[in-house]
């Protein structure tokens, strides 16, 4: 399988737009669920001393949320290690949103005609506060085997998607995005703006967005983004290969009008 990398760790500290002061806002419920976000892509335990760090919660504050969602079922607590992990209860809200999701069951069958006639994996993403997290993922080429699928979350600004997902942003939005990304990612925004910019620019153009082993050594990728029917924000197509099997003409020439062809036949023609 050949498709991006899951994004860069987030930032130490979760931010989230101060909203106390909205009646309908319930803080304790908002902070249990900051403790769920805190798991990374390939992480299995966590230790209060991680949820402290990276929300910024009081211990005393993260042992009583650990406990609440171990009790609820949506954390598990291994006495050995001292750590928690997971449990199913977050699986069973995963899944009923994927099985729920008109976009999904619309996408896939046309997804997996897309990698059998190309020889590439095709994903479907939508941005998830800084970074985009598939939401399907056909996997049809054995080049690279990187471990992604449902769920794997990806940078916006160095992936495919996430610089697809800028470029149809109106330049107002989009610069209010950028400003909390350079905020939340300081040192990964000095590194990474010039090339974003640069290729959200071309984006804008021609409708697509690349990313040619920017976001992982041996990856060319390119995406869409699109409104899909029935749905208003944005969704994400990407397809990729390993970078020895397909060359950045390929993409130009062919995946990406393809590509395009197809984010049109899911889309909503009334927005």
């Amino acid at each position: 399988m050949a498709t991006e990398s899951q994004a860069t760790p987030a930032a130490d500290v979760v931010s989230a737009t101060p909203r106390e002061s909205d009646p309908n806002f319930v803080t304790a419920l908002a902070r249990g669920l900051e403790l769920l976000r805190c798991f990374r892509t390939g992480e299995s335990m966590l230790g209060n001393q991680d949820f402290v760090r990276r929300t910024g919660f009081p211990k005393a504050t993260v042992s009583r949320l650990a406990g609440t969602l171990v009790q609820l079922g949506y954390l598990r607590y291994d006495d050995s290690l001292g750590k928690y992990a997971l449990d199913a209860g977050v699986l069973a809200l995963g899944y009923s949103y994927l099985s729920a999701s008109n976009v999904v069951t619309l996408a896939r069958p046309h997804m997996l005609a897309f990698a059998q006639a190309y020889g590439v994996s095709v994903s479907l993403g939508k941005r998830e506060r800084m970074e985009v997290i598939y939401l399907e993922s056909i996997r049809n080429d054995a080049g690279v085997m990187l471990g992604l699928g449902v769920g794997s979350r990806l940078s916006l600004v160095s992936s495919s998607m996430g610089r697809a997902y800028l470029a149809a942003l109106p330049a107002a939005k989009r610069e209010r995005v950028l400003a909390e990304f350079a905020q939340a990612y300081p040192e990964q925004w000095k590194t990474q703006e010039a090339a974003m910019r640069a290729t959200v620019a071309e984006a804008a153009t021609l409708g697509y967005a690349a990313s040619f082993r920017d976001w992982h050594p041996a990856i060319h990728a390119c995406a869409v983004a699109f409104r899909p029917v029935g749905e208003k924000e944005l969704h994400m197509l990407s397809c990729s290969a390993s970078y020895g099997s397909v060359e950045e003409a390929v993409f130009h020439d062919k995946l990406a009008p393809a590509l395009r062809a197809l984010a049109a036949r899911l889309s909503d023609p009334a927005l």
